[in-house]
């Protein structure tokens, strides 16, 4: 079977995963009840009872850079998102209203205040004001009232993000480009920020700090812009420090495997890695980057993978499973559907001509699962427009689920769809019913367990 490719054996609870939902680094991830790409992005992630809120609360880059939403997305295994609202939105004037930049949102709960504390990365369009601003909420995913912004303590701030302490006391991680990177005290209702707590003279922004056995980590990235770098950590026993020299955590010039680090989650007593691979060109078609992050003593790695399974109610992390390969131009292509040329795919060709007015189909037979479950499924394909692209995918005659496809040319990309298999034979077509054309299928990859 394929494993993590080069991955760190302490990560693997178990040498062998059966057929089951994956995490897919980089691919399009599709929102269940909307079939558009998530847009979350500079997010983190909340906890409430068994529920993860990707509190996700993150950046919606649909239109570009400047600022639409702050989202908020749901699930309960961490892989499977369901949109649930707009925390904030842009107003007609301030500093949520038309070509301002809002970045890095985070939440956190105020035990003593019950209240949810949003704070975020706000400037202008030429990134000149570098604020932090703060709202509040009564619950994780409604509405949250924006109250002000500032430089905390009079220093600029740019990326940020934040941390509670086992004793309640939270900070806010904060870029001061002018000074370097920054922990700052926040007040008893984390509303304001109360006084400095360390000061690296380091330049390190998109900051995300953990503790795991007594071990303080932060983990940054150095200033490349859009461009993704080899990002690092630092390591103390004590939040106001002495810390440790800058390291690197992922494999030296991989560039983080082309993300930039955003949030890092607890899952049991394992961590996520979560990043943002950005695409400066197209901010909406940025992807993330969502990896298992090995934490030892004072040492952190991660090395990359194609896929792999996280079962959020135990924090386990395994290899993906071996996959069945199924070649878009050998489906049975029907309604105008055809083999394209494809230079960067598999056989140098793919199913095109997907949906438009003839509701082009691709049907794949005979799709083999060792196993009923509900698995994971890559889609490689291309899209050579500057929006996504959308189809509804079947499986064996069930109720068609709507997929997106951001842009993709060139080298194929994957796009995740989460279905139920029986054992044995599946059918699972892909097509397009409003007459918008859908994805060039170059493959699809099947768990097989």
């Amino acid at each position: 079977m394929r494993c993590f490719k080069n991955i760190a054996p302490v990560v693997l609870l178990a040498s062998l995963a059966s057929a089951t939902l994956q995490i897919v680094p980089g691919a399009t991830w599709t929102a269940t009840n909307t079939g558009n790409h998530i847009q979350a992005h500079g997010g983190g992630i909340t906890k409430v009872g068994k529920t993860y809120y990707w509190c996700v609360i993150g950046e919606d880059k649909t239109n570009g850079t400047s600022f639409q939403n702050i989202q908020c997305y749901s699930s309960s295994n961490l892989i499977e998102w369901k949109y649930e609202g707009a925390l904030l939105s842009r107003t007609s004037s301030g500093d949520l209203g038309p070509n301002r930049v809002v970045e890095r949102p985070k939440v956190i709960y105020n035990k003593a205040t019950k209240k949810y504390v949003l704070w975020m990365h706000i400037d202008d369009s030429g990134y000149a004001e570098a604020k932090a601003g703060v709202a509040i909420g009564d619950t994780v995913c409604g509405k949250y009232t924006y109250l002000n912004s500032s430089r905390p303590l009079g220093f600029v701030s740019r990326d940020m993000g934040l941390y509670v302490d086992d004793d309640d006391k939270a900070y806010l991680l904060t870029e001061d480009r002018n000074n370097g990177l920054r922990i700052d005290l926040l007040s008893d209702d984390y509303l304001t920020v109360k006084q400095a707590t360390y000061q690296w003279k380091d330049s390190i922004e998109a900051p995300a700090l953990i503790k795991k056995n007594g071990v303080y980590f932060m983990f940054g990235s150095t200033l490349s812009g859009w461009d993704p770098n080899d990002n690092k950590y630092s390591t103390a026993t004590n939040i106001a420090g002495p810390w440790s020299a800058w390291k690197t955590f992922a494999d030296s010039g991989s560039k983080t495997y082309n993300s930039q680090t955003t949030f890092v989650l607890p899952v049991g007593n394992n961590f996520v890695y979560m990043g943002d691979r950005w695409v400066s060109s197209n901010l909406m078609r940025s992807t993330y980057v969502w990896l298992p992050l090995t934490i030892s003593g004072t040492t952190a790695s991660m090395k990359n993978a194609v896929n792999w399974v996280l079962d959020a109610s135990s924090g386990s992390m395994t290899s993906g499973p071996s996959e069945n390969v199924y070649e878009g131009e050998s489906a049975t292509l029907s309604s105008g559907a055809k083999t394209v040329s494809c230079s960067g795919c598999s056989g140098s060709t793919a199913a095109g001509y997907v949906g438009g007015s003839s509701a082009g189909a691709v049907t794949f037979s005979s799709v083999q699962s060792s196993a009923t479950t509900r698995s994971t499924i890559r889609i490689k394909y291309l899209n050579g427009d500057s929006s996504q692209r959308h189809a509804n995918v079947s499986v064996n005659g069930g109720i068609s689920q709507r997929i997106a496809f951001v842009p993709a040319s060139g080298d194929p990309n994957s796009s995740v769809l989460h279905a139920d298999l029986k054992a044995g034979a599946n059918t699972i077509k892909i097509s397009t019913s409003d007459g918008s054309w859908g994805p060039d299928v170059d493959r699809l990859m099947v768990p097989q367990s």
